[in-house]
């Protein structure tokens, strides 16, 4: 990715104010830098965010035999560190599988593997960047080992998978369904804020997402033993924090190690940030979706393009555009690279797991030819800029450079 001062419009920047600047220097100067008070409190409203639902989304997680206890938030300092810790405490270990999609951040599955798992891939849709419901049902049913733990669908760009279809064929299968919700903060379907619906979601405040603590994530589960095994592993498997060691009358070095954890908490330095951040989180959303409609009502009048899905409760962390080669002199690549040479920050979300040499060294039939509808959406997409500061003259200069583009290499 270019340098952001380099180009005209970089392709992300962080919405960050002197809310988060007094709260990073609050930190400091409290002489309290690691998990503490307000790794808490950020956790607390987090929690509070992802239960305020309406009493009519409470029904329908009722009527579909979702879990209805509130949800229980642990903050962590990736979302790889958080899919890592869910997966755990959804049984993922040796001897057992997760399925997932080739159409993600090599994270999403490499997390599986790190804890001793196998991968099983299911194509995408044809017209989404979503797991598809039914190549999963296929999985499922040839899984004769019953090595199959989770399923891990993936909201790419903020857009929703199934998440009904999918919890109640992993329901009927007696599997977790773990949700990468790394881009989909805060998106709010019929069953609830996505991250919220399945057994376990994992989010991501990396500095490109809709909110951001520089690094950082969080874990979402319901059911209590879930959250029991993510909070022990989340600290070296201590049975005490540290906040507790060493704000509590109990003297600090009376704890237990009751099992082989990690080191996955969040600072309080970063934390803080979250807190202001998730403040504007409303803000945020309503600032994507105004340059989003922007995009769309230039965009639709153009013939070499396709828009991006857009289903219920989409974040819009990411505006994809799929360039139609039969229409188009050019291919993607070409065409990513016209939009840098005019000044455009442009990313590609994702290049699929089965482009790169471990996954192809694993995995032999793991080919673009078993998953042509991941290999052709990564063929022709690209992401272009989407970020709440963005003007609207930023939004004009992006919309300018892809008619530009088109316009000269049509066919």
């Amino acid at each position: 990715m270019a340098d952001c001062d380099s180009l005209k419009v970089a392709f992300s920047r962080p919405s960050i104010g002197p809310e988060e600047e007094n709260a990073v220097l609050a930190v400091l100067r409290s002489g309290w830098l690691t998990t503490g008070k307000y790794a808490l409190q950020f956790e607390k409203d987090f929690s509070e965010k992802m239960n305020s639902v309406s009493e009519e989304i409470s029904s329908s997680r009722k009527v579909a035999g979702l879990d209805t206890r509130p949800v229980v938030s642990f903050a962590v300092n990736s979302n790889t560190s958080g899919m890592i810790l869910a997966m755990d405490a959804c049984g993922v270990g040796p001897g057992t599988a997760v399925i997932t999609t080739p159409y993600t951040f090599v994270s999403t599955a490499t997390c599986a593997r790190h804890l001793g798992a196998d991968v099983f891939f299911a194509d995408i849709e044809k017209n989404s960047y979503c797991i598809d419901v039914q190549k999963i049902g296929n999985i499922l049913k040839a899984d004769t080992a019953h090595k199959v733990r989770a399923v891990v669908p993936v909201h790419v760009a903020g857009n929703i998978c199934a998440m009904e279809k999918i919890c109640a064929i992993a329901k009927k299968y007696n599997v977790k369904v773990i949700e990468d919700a790394a881009h989909a903060f805060p998106s709010q379907t019929p069953l609830g804020y996505a991250g919220s619906i399945g057994d376990a979601g994992v989010f991501s405040f990396y500095v490109t997402k809709t909110i951001t603590t520089g690094e950082g994530g969080m874990v979402c589960v319901r059911n209590p033993s879930l959250a029991k095994r993510i909070q022990i592993m989340r600290m070296h498997g201590m049975d005490r924090t540290t906040w507790d060691r060493y704000t509590s009358p109990r003297a600090s070095w009376e704890y237990d190690i009751i099992e082989p954890g990690y080191k996955f908490n969040l600072p309080d330095i970063l934390a803080a940030i979250g807190v202001e951040q998730l403040k504007k989180a409303g803000i945020f959303y309503e600032k994507r979706i105004k340059i989003v409609k922007k995009y769309n009502d230039a965009f639709k009048q153009l013939d070499f393009i396709t828009l991006p899905p857009d289903s219920t409760g989409n974040a819009w962390h990411l505006y994809l555009i799929r360039v139609k080669p039969e229409k188009l002199t050019i291919g993607r690549d070409e065409f990513a690279r016209e939009l840098q040479k005019k000044g455009i920050g442009i990313s590609v979300h994702f290049i699929p797991l089965f482009r790169f040499t471990y996954w192809k060294e694993l995995y032999p039939s793991f080919t673009a030819q078993n998953y042509p509808n991941a290999e052709n959406q990564y063929v022709q997409t690209i992401s272009i800029p989407l970020w709440p500061d963005m003007t609207d003259g930023m939004a004009e200069e992006v919309i300018q450079a892809v008619k530009e583009t088109g316009e000269t290499h049509h066919a």
